[in-house]
Parts: structure tokens; C-alpha cells; sequence
């Protein structure tokens, strides 16, 4: 059996062999292709759509600027604390967190186009992680902007260039970690509507935390609610960049917390894709 599939973004597969979870006699080079390809299509069909992606740069602008707004100057009574640069790492969060294609993966069930892949010698792994290589590219095209209305808020990073790009690669990898959710749902459901949904999995991530103000000002439920939410953790270290410096600890916990949400997350997803692959 043999199929040709292409679009107009570019070719995944041609001539086919049966389905499975990529055949062994693909070679890592044609694996990198394969997830080169996915994520280069990926990429093209969000230019296409900017719909799709400018909301979600406008919120973490309309939040960043009505937080410091509302908050900097009660935040900032007891003295000690800028404001504007504890909330820049808020405003990227939001930025980057339920980016995703999957709105694009569940199109493609939709219409049948995954189906047809399936009959393609392509990796199926790079279906899904290729996907997420875009993301990636997406979510730190995202952080630009909201970096930049940070500079001109006047919030500098203490740690220089170097401590930028790390905070760059950090929010990055939170926003691909928190992917595998959108994905799991698409290829769980195929339903474009669920996948639309999954956004609200993130608001208790987002306000249980130390969004608003320091962990030290947090009592009851609320406080403990905070110490086991990642975000609080993905938080600290990014505002550790931002104004402290080189906090080994903080980073290291923001790290592992990143990838803890990933572990989970992305393993949720590979399930789902393999059970979608397996399925008749």
C-alpha cells in the first residue's frame, strides 16, 4: 500500500507502510526530518491563523498593565519590592502557557488528514513532538514583546544578558511542558471544542500561586495551596533572574518543577498518541 499526503504547507510523508509507532528501519536522520517537517508545517499554519496566537499576547499585556496599575503602590508601601518587575514574570507566564497547535492537531483528525500520515512512513513520534518543537519557537516569539513592555516599564535583569536568555529558555520550556494537555485532550477527544477548553486547566495553576503578591504575604489554604503549585516554584525562579541574581536553589526548583508538569503532561499525550495510532 502506498499514499502520497501533502498540503499546502508542505509535504509530511509519501510512499507508506503500515501503522504502528514508526517503523525500526527509520534512521535518526529520518526521524530529525520528520520532525523538522511537522514543526516547519506546524509554524506555517500559525502565521496563517495570527488570530489564533494574538490573544494570547493581549492578556498578559491587559493583566500586567491593570496589576501594577491597581497593586504597585500598596505592594510597594512597605518598601523593598518593584512591583513591575515582580509581575513581569506573571505577564510572560500568561504569555506562554496553553499555547499550543493542537487546535491545528484536532483539525487535522477532524478532516482525516492525521489518518492519511498514518499511512506514510513518518515517525509517529515526530507527529506529535514536532508539534511541540513549533510551540517552543512560538511561546519565545511570545515572550518578546511582553519583555520589551517590561523594558519600557523600566524593569531591568539583574543578571544581565545571560540571566535573559535563561529566563527566555525557562518560560519556554514551561509553555511546552503545560502542552501535552491541550494534545492529550485532541488526540483523546478530536473534539475542537474540548481542546478550546483546556485553557481554563491552567486558571488554578495561575491565581493559587504567588501571582499578586510574595509568598511571605499568603495565609491559609491559600499559602499552602501555593507551596505545592509549580507556578509558584516557575515564578520564583524567573523573578530570581529578574531581580536577585544567580539564586542556585530558586533556579534549580523552578527547573525540576518544569519538569515535573512536563514528565506528566507530555507522558499523558505520548498515551494518547499511541492509542490513537493503534486504534483501527
Amino acid at each position: 500500500m502506498s499514499a502520497s499526503v501533502s498540503t499546502s504547507t508542505g509535504d509530511v510523508g509519501s510512499t507508506g507502510t503500515r501503522p504502528g509507532m514508526g517503523p525500526a528501519a527509520r534512521s535518526r536522520k529520518g526521524f530529525a526530518l520528520d520532525l523538522a517537517t511537522v514543526a516547519r508545517r506546524s509554524l506555517r499554519g500559525a502565521l496563517r491563523e495570527p488570530e489564533a496566537v494574538i490573544p494570547a499576547l493581549v492578556i498578559p499585556v491587559f493583566f500586567f498593565l491593570v496589576n501594577v496599575g491597581a497593586l504597585e503602590k500598596v505592594a510597594e508601601a512597605g518598601g523593598g519590592l518593584d512591583y513591575r518587575a515582580f509581575q513581569l514574570p506573571v505577564a510572560v507566564i500568561f504569555a506562554v502557557t496553553g499555547v499550543s497547535r493542537a487546535n491545528a492537531l484536532v483539525a487535522d483528525i477532524a478532516t482525516g488528514y492525521f489518518e492519511r500520515l498514518l499511512l506514510t512512513p513518518v515517525n509517529r513520534l515526530a507527529l506529535l513532538l514536532g508539534l511541540m518543537v513549533a510551540d517552543f519557537a512560538l511561546v519565545v516569539a511570545l515572550c518578546l514583546p511582553v519583555l520589551v513592555l517590561g523594558a519600557v516599564a523600566g524593569v531591568t535583569f539583574v543578571t544581565g544578558l545571560p540571566g535573559l536568555l535563561a529566563f527566555v529558555l525557562l518560560a519556554g520550556a514551561w509553555g511546552v511542558a503545560f502542552t501535552g494537555l491541550p494534545y492529550t485532550i485532541a488526540l483523546r477527544t478530536g473534539n475542537p471544542a474540548a481542546v478550546a477548553a483546556s485553557f481554563v486547566l491552567f486558571f488554578p495553576f495561575a491565581f493559587l500561586t504567588t501571582a499578586f503578591v510574595p509568598a511571605e504575604a499568603l495565609s491559609g489554604w491559600l499559602a499552602q495551596v501555593a507551596r505545592f503549585n509549580p507556578v509558584t516554584y516557575v515564578l520564583a525562579a524567573l523573578r530570581a533572574l529578574v531581580s536577585d541574581g544567580w539564586n542556585a536553589p530558586v533556579l534549580a526548583q523552578g527547573v525540576v518543577a518544569t519538569a515535573m508538569v512536563a514528565t506528566l503532561s507530555i507522558g499523558l499525550a505520548l498515551l494518547a498518541l499511541q492509542r490513537r495510532v493503534r486504534t483501527p
